[in-house]
C-alpha cells in the first residue's frame, strides 16, 4: 500500500491519516475534500496533497470514503470508473448495509469492505483530529461473505487498523446496524431527548440547579443533527424498534417507582454500566 486517499478528510479521515503517519506509514495520502477541510488538513500534516476525486480513485490503493452517510452512498455511484484494479475502497460509516448493497451495485473494478471505526467526538472537522482517536477502539468491518477478508488487500488493511492500535471486529451487515442502534444511535437519542425534555421544563437561570450528572447524560446532545440526520434515514427500522424497547422501559420504571422491582432495573443498569467500563 503506497497511496492512500482520504475522501473527506473531517475528525475521522484526518485521524485515520494521522494513524497512519503515526503508526509508520511512508506513502502518499491524499485528500479529497473542502477547500477548509483541505487547508485544515495541511495544516495538521494530515495530507500531502489535494486532489479531485478521478485522481484519487486513479491513485490510490485505498480509498478510505470518510464523509457522511449519503455522500458515501452517492460517491460510490460515480468512483468506478475511475479506480485502479487492485485497489481497496473501505468506508468509515455509522451504518453499513445501505453502504454495501450501494457498493455491491457500484463497485466491479476492486475490492469494497464495509468498516465502521467505533471511535470519534461530539466536535467534527480535521482540526479536531487525533492520531490516537482509534487506539484501543473497535473497528467494525462487514464482508458481505467472509472470503472477502481473505484477499491480500483486505489482510494488509487489517494489518493497518491494528498497527494504529484498532481492534478489528467483523459482523454482517445487517447485525451491525442492529446492535449499533442500540449501543450508539439509542444513546444519542436519549441523550438528545434529555436535553430537549430538560430545556422545556428548566429556564435558563434554573440550569445552575444541576449537578455533573446533566453534563454527563447530555454530552452526546452536543452532537450535530446534520451528521445524524442520514445515520437515522439509513437505520429507521432498528432505531424504530430500539426506541419502541427503551420507551417500554422507561414506562416500566414510572410504574415501579414505588417497588422494589425498580432496585433490579437500577442493579442491572449498573451491571451494564461496569462492563461498558471495563469494570
Amino acid at each position: 500500500m503506497q497511496t492512500v486517499a482520504i475522501v473527506g478528510v473531517g475528525l475521522i479521515g484526518g485521524s485515520f491519516a494521522l494513524a497512519l503517519k503515526k503508526a509508520g506509514f511512508k506513502g502518499q495520502l491524499l485528500g479529497v475534500s473542502s477547500a477548509p477541510s483541505i487547508q485544515a488538513a495541511r495544516q495538521i500534516g494530515a495530507i500531502d496533497e489535494q486532489v479531485d476525486l478521478p485522481q484519487a480513485a486513479a491513485r490510490a490503493d485505498l480509498i478510505y470514503l470518510s464523509q457522511p452517510i449519503g455522500r458515501i452512498i452517492d460517491t460510490l455511484r460515480h468512483l468506478n470508473a475511475h479506480l485502479k484494479p487492485g485497489a481497496l475502497v473501505t468506508d468509515a460509516g455509522s451504518t453499513k448495509a445501505a453502504i454495501v448493497a450501494q457498493a455491491a451495485k457500484s463497485i466491479t473494478k476492486c475490492q469494497f469492505l464495509g468498516g465502521h471505526p467505533m471511535a470519534g467526538k461530539e466536535k467534527r472537522g480535521a482540526a479536531e483530529a487525533d492520531p490516537d482517536l482509534f487506539a484501543g477502539r473497535t473497528y467494525i468491518l462487514t464482508p458481505r461473505i467472509p472470503s472477502e477478508l481473505d484477499t491480500d488487500q483486505a489482510q494488509e488493511f487489517r494489518d493497518w487498523l491494528r498497527k494504529i492500535g484498532a481492534k478489528p471486529f467483523v459482523l454482517e451487515p445487517g447485525e451491525h446496524d442492529r446492535i449499533v442502534s442500540y449501543t450508539s444511535h439509542l444513546a444519542q437519542l436519549v441523550s438528545t431527548a434529555l436535553g430537549a425534555t430538560v430545556a422545556e421544563h428548566v429556564a435558563d437561570d434554573e440550569l445552575a440547579i444541576s449537578g455533573p450528572g446533566l453534563q454527563d447524560t447530555t454530552r452526546l446532545a452536543l452532537s450535530s443533527y446534520d451528521l445524524w440526520r442520514d445515520i437515522i434515514a439509513t437505520n429507521a427500522g432498528p432505531i424504530d424498534r430500539a426506541l419502541s424497547d427503551c420507551i417500554q422501559k422507561l414506562d416500566y420504571l414510572r410504574q415501579s417507582l414505588k417497588t422494589r422491582q425498580l432496585q433490579e432495573e437500577f442493579e442491572r443498569a449498573a451491571w451494564l454500566a461496569g462492563k461498558v467500563r471495563g469494570v
